[in-house]
């Protein structure tokens, strides 16, 4: 395994996990074990395919891991690990938050409009990576770009507006 390969690949696995888990401490440790993993794993990547797809779908399945096992953590976890959840009464300057906004998406949606809208893959490849049918890609992906439309609506400024078009030109 060439190590360069991998490296080349932090900065997006940094933002995914950033935007996945709401918090860069967590994103941190995401990547580090996705890239532990990987590592351990090195067999199961086919050499001439695209790196980055494996690796987040590497990274989105340990994540998912890790929210099933907190779950089933007795209620022993820590009530400031989970994200905060956006405030309708916050000033519009934090209702505008994109990350916050996309952290109150439920994972399904969010895993899917950070996939298809900010890291830009197709909806087939979306698919690929998260492990679902493209019918579900579609629908996550509309159902989190409605969500998105009513947290962003309040304000209605041409920045939230924008990143709301975004997801829709991506098809």
């Amino acid at each position: 395994m060439a190590v360069e390969q991998l490296l080349l690949h932090i900065p997006a696995l940094r933002r995914y996990a950033r935007l996945l888990t709401g918090d860069a401490t967590r994103a941190d440790d995401l990547v580090q074990d996705t890239l532990e993993r990987a590592c351990r794993k090195w067999s199961l990547w086919r050499p001439g395919t695209a790196l980055r797809p494996w690796l987040l779908s590497v990274m989105h399945n340990l994540h998912l891991n890790q929210l099933r096992d907190w779950h089933l953590d007795d209620g022993h976890a820590l009530l400031d690990d989970l994200p905060e959840p956006l405030d309708p009464s916050a000033p519009a300057g934090d209702r505008l938050d994109l990350e916050r906004a996309l952290a109150a998406l439920p994972p399904g949606q969010r895993a899917v409009m950070l996939l298809v809208v900010v890291e830009e893959y197709t909806y087939a490849e979306a698919a690929e990576i998260l492990g679902v049918p493209v019918g579900t890609v579609m629908s996550r992906l509309h159902r989190g770009r409605e969500a998105l439309r009513m947290r962003l609506a309040p304000a209605a400024t041409p920045a939230g507006a924008q990143i709301v078009n975004l997801a829709r030109v991506k098809r």
